[in-house]
Formats: structure tokens, sequence, C-alpha cells
């Protein structure tokens, strides 16, 4: 039989126990996604206060020039520039990837670990917190951040520091990922610091997320490798940031291109973008998650969205205004909506006023580096 009043899903009826509100009613009225996308949110708020982290909540955090994240080491450098100063990202957070990877090492390998450490006498502490500068040619450099599950002894003086990381499969795994031996040595660095020891070895578990099946490493330390490659490395982008610079786009491996979050910024992609500046958003560009440009206004309040992404996203127009239309021949300039565009990014509006007899003039918004003047951006090098 039919529900002669079926329940309506985020509509007018309240949240909380009426008494002429069927407590099933309220409780459809709570799980809806756009509670649980504020669920979500307040719940990673509150994890990074408890991790130490809480620059993380700020709106449009930027990490100093000198420090450096241990888990963010050799990655492109122009990549990880467009990182540091919150450019909008053009893919969506893989969230069920990072959860899964997380409730498998609190789940899975850190009993493992701990049972495994108990039969020797030692202990596991779930992760350590480093913080510590090394001199080089750039200066000071500072890394932070926060271990993996690391084996000590009795008095909590660290063995074995571990890094977990999760693959979809172990198949052709026969070596560690050289960031993964960087993120590492970066700890064993940090914690024989700390603890006044000398810490040379550590262990980098992979784990499947298909079969839990997992492969292991043993990672000693390499003088070379810290000195020549993460060093150097850090040095090199702790440069590129002072002198507000877009580093060349040279990714050591080849898959970094394929996963970036800024690939038709970077001119990877398959518009004609290339080399754009660490701020602003790409005229002409619709592919932006939603997530993301909200994320790039709270960084940027002053930023505005571009015309075509205002077609794309109406609902964010009140909140954070529109860029006008720019002629590409002449110097005229409209309002977004007052142009009849049916929203199709690979045939942009003409220009109707433009002067020049013949030419085929069309309308986009301003290029990214002129969106936020004065703001903080890195010219192409």
């Amino acid at each position: 039989m039919d529900n002669p009043n079926p329940p309506r899903i985020g509509g007018e009826i309240p949240d909380s126990p009426d008494s002429e509100v069927p407590l099933a009613d309220c409780l459809l009225n709570r799980t809806t996604p756009d509670r649980f996308d504020e669920w979500h949110d307040e719940r990673e708020y509150a994890k990074n206060i408890e991790n130490g982290t809480p620059y993380f909540n700020e709106a449009g955090y930027q990490p100093d020039s000198e420090r450096h994240s241990p888990s963010k080491l050799l990655r492109c450098h122009r990549r990880q520039l467009y990182s540091d100063h919150n450019a909008p990202e053009e893919e969506p957070d893989p969230s069920g990837i990072f959860w899964t990877g997380s409730k498998l090492e609190e789940e899975l390998l850190l009993p493992f670990l701990k049972d495994t450490a108990a039969d020797l006498g030692a202990y596991v502490q779930n992760s350590i917190w480093v913080d510590y500068s090394i001199d080089t040619h750039a200066g000071p450099l500072q890394f932070k951040g926060s271990t993996d599950p690391v084996i000590v002894d009795a008095e909590a003086t660290p063995i074995l520091p571990t890094e977990i990381k999760t693959r979809a499969t172990l198949d052709n795994l026969t070596s560690p990922n050289r960031t993964h031996r960087a993120q590492l040595h970066a700890y064993l660095v940090g914690l024989s610091e700390e603890y006044g020891i000398e810490l040379r070895t550590g262990l980098i578990v992979y784990v499947s997320r298909e079969s839990l099946d997992i492969q292991t490493f043993r990672v000693d330390f390499d003088e070379a490798f810290w000195e020549d490659v993460l060093l150097e490395w850090a040095a090199t982008h702790t440069q590129h940031r002072l002198e507000e610079e877009l580093p060349p786009a040279t990714p050591e491996d080849e898959w970094e291109c394929e996963y970036c979050s800024y690939r038709e910024r970077c001119g990877e992609g398959d518009r004609n973008y290339s080399d754009a500046t660490t701020t602003g958003l790409l005229p002409g560009y619709t592919g932006y998650p939603r997530e993301k440009l909200v994320a790039y206004f709270r960084a940027y309040p002053d930023a505005r969205l571009t015309p075509s992404l205002a077609f794309a996203h109406p609902d964010l127009v009140d909140d954070h205004g529109v860029y006008d239309w720019e002629c590409s021949e002449c110097d005229a300039s409209r309002s977004w909506n007052s142009v009849e565009w049916d929203g199709n990014v690979t045939q942009p509006p003409r220009c109707p006023d433009c002067p020049k007899e013949g030419a085929i003039a069309v309308l986009r918004g301003p290029a990214a580096g002129d969106q936020l003047q004065g703001g903080d951006e890195c010219e192409t090098a």
C-alpha cells in the first residue's frame, strides 16, 4: 500500500523530534548529501586539531618557503608549487582511497606490527612528530611531519620506523618508490636527531586494496641519496619559492603527469593552456570540481568566477561574482550574462561589438595571471 504521506527529504520537515512529525521523517531529513558534506568537513576540521596541524584549517594556508613535508619530497617542482600556492585543482581528492588506506593501516597493519613487535619484547607507537632543520646551500631548510607507526623499545625510543602505502595491486612491484624512500629517509634523520640516536634502517610496507596481501622492503639509509637527491630537491624548491618563479615541468616519473591535478594549467592536458601562473582560474575551462572551486575562493576571497564557470555553476555567482568577458581582438568587455551563449566551451561566444571587419573575434574571461593583480603568484620562468 502506498504511503499517503511520503517523507520529504531535505524539505521543511524539522530535523529534530516534534510531536506532530514522525521521528523517521526527522532522520530522513538529516541524512542528506549536504548534511554528510557538513559532517565530513567538521570531522576533518577536528582531526586537524587533534593531529596538531590546525593551520590546515586556515583558508589559503601556504607553507613557508623553507618548510618541507616529508610526504611531498621529490614531487614535480611545478606541481608542488601550484599546491603551495593553493592553485585551483582540476581533479577531486581520492578521498575513498585515503580513507581505505587509513583503515587498512589502523585495522590490519597496525595490529600485525604490534603482535610482531610484542613477540620480541618491543612496542609500536602510532606516529611520532618530527620537526628539524638542515643547513643547505639555499639556507636552513625545515622538515616537518608525522611518521607512520614506529616500532619502539620499552622506553619508547624508536627502533624501526615504517612507511605504509596502499596500492590497487602488488603485481610487478619489485622495489620501493623513490618518493616513499625519500619520505622514510626524512623520518630516519628526524627521529635520530630528536632522540639522540642513529637510526639507519626503516621498513616500507605496501598493502593491496584488492587482496589485502602485503609486500615489504627494507630501506637502509643512503647518505648520497639524502645529500644529493633529497636535500638538493628541497633546496631547489625553496629557491623557486623565494625567487617567485615558475619552475619547469620536469617530473622524475612520467606517471606523475598522468595523475596530476594541474594538467591543464601546466599545459599537459587537452586544451591549449600552457605555463599558467599559480593563481587564477583558467579562462574557458569548466572542469574544476565544485568543491575545488569553493576551496579556491576560501584561499582567495577576492577572486571571481570566469564567465564560462558562471554558466557552469550559477549557484556560486551571488557569493563570488563574475569577471567580464573580454574580446580577443578589441578592448571591448561585456558582463557575463549580457551575451547569448549555450555554455559550449568549444564554441565561445563572438564579440558583437568588435569593430574589426571580418575578424573572428571571440569572447573569453581574463587570463589567469590577470585575475588577481597584486596577488601571490609566480611568473613563468
